[in-house]
């Protein structure tokens, strides 16, 4: 279980760099200042939920439980419905997409009420 999400985080570590490297340097001349606000937001929190996910490897390979699983998919898709549904708004400027974003964060939330648990339950 861990070891996929030891990758999940790596690859959308690499993801939200490239993001954001694309968004500074790509992006800047193309988007109105608005739209390129709500693409950063996007990339930092796929960057710091890409650094949970390699907690979350790390933390279940140490302490085993299936409660870091959940905390791990919760982050996941956090990251596909928040930072995707951020980044789709930025490009193409459809803001029915900014009703999905609370969904992601949900999903966020609840990640981090399951590590919690899963922490508690570790000690």
């Amino acid at each position: 279980m861990h070891t996929k999400f030891l990758l999940l985080g790596a690859i959308s570590a690499f993801i939200g760099v490239a993001a954001g490297a694309f968004g500074a340097h790509g992006l800047e001349p193309r988007l109105s200042a608005e739209l390129l606000a709500v693409y950063h937001t996007g990339v930092r929190y796929e960057l710091f939920h890409a650094v949970a996910l390699l907690f979350v490897g790390l933390a279940a390979d140490r302490w085993p439980t299936a409660r870091w699983g959940r905390a791990g998919w919760m982050f996941v898709a956090g990251t596909v419905l928040f930072s995707g549904s951020l980044y789709l708004l930025a490009l193409t400027g459809v803001r029915w997409l900014g009703a999905v974003t609370p969904l992601g964060g949900v999903c966020f939330l609840l990640g981090w009420i399951f590590a919690a648990i899963a922490s508690l339950r570790s000690v």
